[in-house]
């Protein structure tokens, strides 16, 4: 359309130890490059910054002209706070290790910004109401294009919306609120008031739900008092 004839070059995951040394070949010869991504912000979860970091390495100036990046614009649309947030990019596959980094996520003191895939959206918002507790959250889907799509809730009722309506189509960023202030006034004496009388009667499992559920604060945080509790009985 534009009858471009720069000459390009791909630069990805799985090639990028490969092509770095020639690009940075090419921009010690006094050649111009500028790296482009196809979607999104270039270097944001991206290999680019690896780049990036190269041509520092070597004294090459780098300079940058902003795009669209689903990271800002997300957090902008999101409605939760924005005067402190963390980036985590994509969480791991797998679920013993999603469930543990996001256990990591749970003092963060801001809004939490996760991309993952669609497939796997589902899971991921269960993992996160299990170890953050029921934050208030926002899914948004193929930002800046036709079919952008923006939905709020909290962690519990996003997960019950995708798990009728099946996984959204296309590139999902969400964000999660920080942890409800609510929750971080309730002192020990309370809870264990509160664990006290959930488990009369009932299981340890089912009473941590029940506390975790009444005063907001996440399932791992009840779990980890209540066996401090046990083990103060014995």
């Amino acid at each position: 359309i534009h009858a471009l004839k720069t000459p390009m070059l791909s630069y990805h995951e799985h090639n990028a130890t490969r092509q770095r040394p020639n690009l940075i070949k090419l921009l010690k010869e006094g050649e111009n490059v500028a790296l482009v991504s196809d979607a999104g912000m270039p270097t944001i979860s991206d290999p680019g910054y690896k780049l990036v970091a190269a041509c520092i390495e070597e004294g090459i100036a780098v300079s940058c002209v902003p795009g669209a990046s689903a990271v800002t614009t997300a957090i902008a649309l999101s409605g939760l706070p924005t005067n402190r947030f963390f980036f985590q990019g994509f969480l791991p596959v797998k679920k013993g290790a999603r469930l543990r980094t996001l256990a990591e996520l749970e003092s963060i003191p801001g809004s939490i910004i996760v991309m993952e895939s669609a497939r796997r959206l589902t899971k991921m918002l269960a993992d996160a109401h299990h170890c953050l507790g029921d934050r208030a959250a926002v899914v948004t889907r193929e930002l800046t294009k036709r079919f952008e799509e923006v939905r709020r809730g909290s962690l519990k009722e996003l997960v019950q919306h995708y798990t009728v309506a099946g996984p959204p189509k296309g590139e999902v960023t969400v964000v999660i609120g920080p942890r409800n202030d609510s929750a971080t006034l309730i002192n020990s004496g309370t809870l264990n008031k509160m664990l006290k009388k959930a488990y009369e009667g009932t299981s340890l499992r089912d009473a941590i739900k029940v506390v975790s559920t009444e005063t907001g604060l996440p399932r791992r945080a009840v779990y980890q008092h209540a066996l401090k509790l046990i083990r103060g009985r014995k």
